[in-house]
């Protein structure tokens, strides 16, 4: 089945007083309803992730000496990743919401491993500062999740139950 990837320009700043989770389901819904524009006829997927420790957001560091001030308040604890999903079926206006949270627990590691981290993979646009599907995950010690999939932004579990909800089975035949 033919597909587009787009990156719709959303504000992803929190609103007053909103939960993290809120936060990200209101703006995967907005990335999902922001593309329609360019796909009137599709089942849109949206997606967004927020990142907290102690109840304080984690945002993309953007820049190196943010990136290692993360790290560095994350070793040896525990961040909660809300990796929020909006797949809106525009056709039939109807939108699936679902949050899938992912707990990560950081090793306690050293300044330096958390720079030769930094210096070889530069995740400035990874809230947390850190890429679990690359050398990050020699920063993580446990991650606790019904979906493992959520922690690099994509839920890829519950998005097939929620295609399938939509009447797009993953493994159907196309030829």
């Amino acid at each position: 089945m033919p597909y587009v990837v787009a990156a719709p320009n959303v504000d992803e700043t929190a609103l007053a007083g909103e939960r993290p989770a809120a936060t990200a389901l209101r703006l995967a819904e907005s990335k999902a309803r922001a593309a329609v524009t360019h796909h009137a006829a599709a089942v849109v997927i949206g997606s967004d992730q927020v990142a907290i420790l102690d109840d304080q957001p984690l945002g993309k560091p953007g820049h190196h000496a943010a990136a290692l001030e993360q790290l560095m308040a994350v070793r040896g604890r525990a961040v909660v990743f809300h990796t929020a999903l909006a797949v809106l079926d525009v056709a039939k206006d109807s939108l699936q919401l679902e949050n899938v949270p992912t707990t990560v627990h950081f090793r306690d590691y050293t300044a330096a491993q958390a720079q030769r981290y930094l210096e070889r993979e530069q995740p400035y646009d990874c809230a947390g500062s850190a890429k679990i599907e690359g050398l990050g995950i020699a920063l993580v010690e446990r991650v606790d999740s019904p979906d493992p999939t959520a922690l690099i932004g994509l839920p890829l579990i519950a998005l097939v139950g929620m295609l399938a909800r939509a009447g797009i089975e993953v493994l159907e035949s196309h030829g």
